[in-house]
């Protein structure tokens, strides 16, 4: 994962999609009382007295893990997208080469199911050949490389060309550990029962591919012992997720002589070359420890462990996208992994990847059907307004020296703010798709990217590029550009609506932007300087402080639970918990300055505070299948919605206010006790 900070589960939208719009604006109420309980306290449970009616009339559909907001808000966007790509498809008279031929020809080769079905294993048996027959350790490289710069897997380790965090102003190539196939290190590690059956799924999953790979079951069954065997090892040397999040830690710049010298067994000259990589001296390398455990597996593994291992990568990378027996095998195992009842249609999964896979093609038919410029104008303002509040909240903070405030206060007026779209679009130039294999076009696009990324060496730094496509229903801060970016596919209700008041909106989108914004001075973020440079900018005293701060955070959501003894990793969850708290005090800033706040007008029976935090509550009202719950507590830095829901309101006096909570109420804090960072 490279440097930004990404919000995957915080939506924007702006943009107008009419028909969303229009079913929002006939309910005439954009906080609805009758989603609301209102038997319940809301200083007792907010999250129920917000939604609870809604709660208990929206349970998960089959086809999803997670139904809320976020989710229902996802689901209408890809059906935007579906009558894009159905009509692309469709037109047989597109030009060739027009964005249009070219998207519509992609996504007709996904959604040729078949011929999928017919060509089977084919597509990939070649690779699993190859890959089966490497004879020493020098094969076991080149296979490696292969493999990732043709598209067909990513084997061992992770590589990418990025910005030198100590040095944004110059792309660099970087390592990162990897390995293994399942979400993180702790399903190799742990014995719980949870946690057992997960692996029971995945020796399925193994064996299962194996066979269908021609394998006997024999055979299957050694090739998967051997398989999970390599990744534990892996596993076992990786970096627990909490320490990656450490820009410092991650943060190893080795010479190429002295790296080669550390892991003799890579070759890295050599590998480096074969990774189309020339004419540098140096590496960055996230993990060592971790480089050290492959290096030893490269010179001590049998080679049989090796060709089982590669054929894996193979396998795993493909079966999402071949005969219906891999997608099968393959969705049975997420099933265990996340509870998700019923796969998704195929139509919705082949548009989720022709945007991963031509986002910016596809994102410029986007844009012109659903994005409305005035949603542009609108979000200017409200990002203006949201610095001017992050800047008197900064202003006005009585732990923090002068001197740190004004390096803060920098930081905060060099964010550059990215909506919509970009604004110079990727063409994929070179890029060859067809209409007839969906491998083959995956494979293309792979290759593309690969080789565009790797291009960027030795050029000045490209920041008009996004790390999302347009229609992403997501928003993000990336700390080396100091930038906050809001694609296309976002600004909508509930987080926003043109004709929304002002409560709404700041409590929506303002919170939105304002996460994002503090994402710059979180526990991570707070380590790059206004320039985007992973340097310090604290004084000792400032930074013993703020470090304090958010210890208490840590305390806070550790205590939640989600299921039975698994609690909120308050560690993994600081830098978005400390987006959410900064976050929500910068709108409620900016809400002040609003006609709204100050006429102190109730709509629909609320005053403006009131729909202020329950429009915070309504974006986060969501159901979640307890096996998915069990996985993200793992693999996302996010809270429990749930707990974002109340996490950074029961910290905030105009909460209390806004819905008299007292002492005796089940979610009051001592005014002493509430935490204010930002």
């Amino acid at each position: 994962m490279n440097t930004m900070r990404m919000l995957v589960w915080l939506i924007v939208m702006a943009c107008s999609l009419t028909t969303l719009a229009q079913q929002e604006k006939s309910k005439a109420k954009f906080i609805d009382p009758a989603n609301m309980d209102l038997t319940v306290k809301p200083g007792d449970d907010f999250v129920n007295y917000a939604g609870g009616v809604w709660l208990r009339n929206n349970p998960v559909p089959p086809k999803e893990t997670t139904w809320g907001s976020f989710t229902i808000l996802r689901d209408f966007n890809i059906k935007a997208v579906r009558e894009i790509l159905d009509a692309a498809a469709a037109d047989t008279h597109a030009a060739p080469g027009s964005i249009k031929k070219r998207v519509g020809d992609f996504y007709r080769a996904a959604m040729d199911s078949l011929a999928i079905e017919k060509a089977g294993f084919t597509p990939v048996m070649a690779d699993y050949q190859r890959a089966g027959a490497v004879k020493d350790r020098v094969q076991v490289i080149q296979e490696i490389t292969t493999l990732r710069t043709q598209g067909a897997g990513s084997p061992l380790f992770g590589f990418f060309v990025g910005q030198d965090r100590k040095h944004p102003d110059r792309m660099a190539p970087q390592l990162g550990q990897g390995g293994i196939s399942m979400p993180d290190r702790d399903y190799y590690l742990k014995s719980d029962e949870r946690t057992k059956k997960i692996q029971a799924a995945y020796y399925t999953y193994l064996t299962t591919l194996f066979r269908l790979a021609g394998e006997t079951e024999q055979s299957a069954k050694q090739k998967s012992e051997t398989v999970f065997a390599m990744e534990k090892i892996l596993a076992k040397a990786q970096m627990p997720r909490v320490e990656m999040r450490d820009p410092y830690k991650t943060y190893n710049k080795f010479a190429l002589t002295d790296f080669t010298a550390k892991l003799p067994s890579f070759d890295w000259p050599n590998t480096l070359k074969a990774l189309k990589v020339a004419g540098q001296d140096s590496i960055l390398c996230s993990s060592p420890k971790y480089f050290a455990t492959a290096d030893s597996l490269l010179a001590n593994a049998p080679i049989t462990q090796w060709q089982t291992y590669l054929q894996w990568n193979v396998l795993r990378s493909a079966a999402p996208y071949l005969s219906n027996d891999f997608v099968k095998a393959n969705f049975a195992f997420n099933q265990v992994m996340t509870g998700q009842r019923v796969q998704q249609p195929r139509w919705q999964r082949m548009a989720s990847l022709t945007d991963g896979t031509i986002g910016e093609l596809l994102g410029q038919l986007y844009v012109e059907k659903y994005f409305k410029p005035e949603a542009k104008a609108r979000m200017n303002e409200m990002i203006r307004n949201l610095v001017k509040a992050y800047e008197i909240r900064i202003k006005q903070l009585d732990w923090m020296s002068e001197a740190t405030k004004q390096k803060a206060l920098d930081k905060l007026h060099a964010f550059t703010p990215k909506i919509a779209y970009p604004d110079k679009w990727r063409t994929y130039e070179g890029l060859v798709i067809n209409d007839q294999s969906l491998i083959q076009n995956l494979r293309s696009a792979s290759q593309w990217g690969f080789n565009d990324m790797v291009s960027q060496l030795g050029k000045p730094v490209d920041k008009t590029r996004w790390g999302m496509t347009p229609p992403t229903v997501n928003a993000y801060y990336n700390p080396v550009n100091n930038e906050i970016v809001f694609p296309a596919g976002i600004l909508q209700y509930p987080f926003f609506h043109p004709e929304a008041d002002d409560a709404l909106n700041y409590g929506g989108i303002g919170a939105v932007i304002g996460h994002e914004i503090s994402h710059g001075f979180d526990d991570s973020g707070s380590q790059y300087d206004k320039d985007g440079t992973l340097r310090n900018w604290w004084t000792p005293d400032d930074l013993t402080k703020f470090k304090a701060k958010a210890k208490l955070l840590q305390e806070q959501y550790d205590a939640y639970t989600v299921l039975d003894t698994v609690h909120v990793n308050g560690k993994l969850t600081m830098g978005e918990n400390i987006g959410d708290l900064g976050g929500l005090n910068a709108a409620y800033e900016a809400f002040k300055m609003t006609d709204q706040w100050k006429s102190g007008k109730k709509i629909d029976g609320f005053t403006p505070d009131q729909r202020f935090f329950l429009s915070w509550a309504q974006v986060w009202r969501s159901n979640t299948l307890k096996e998915r719950k069990a996985q993200l507590i793992i693999t996302d830095p996010h809270s429990p919605a749930e707990y974002r829901t109340i996490g950074a309101p029961v910290n905030m006096d105009a909460w209390y206010k806004a819905f008299n909570i007292k002492p005796g109420d089940k979610l009051y804090k001592k005014p002493e006790e509430r935490i204010v960072i930002w």
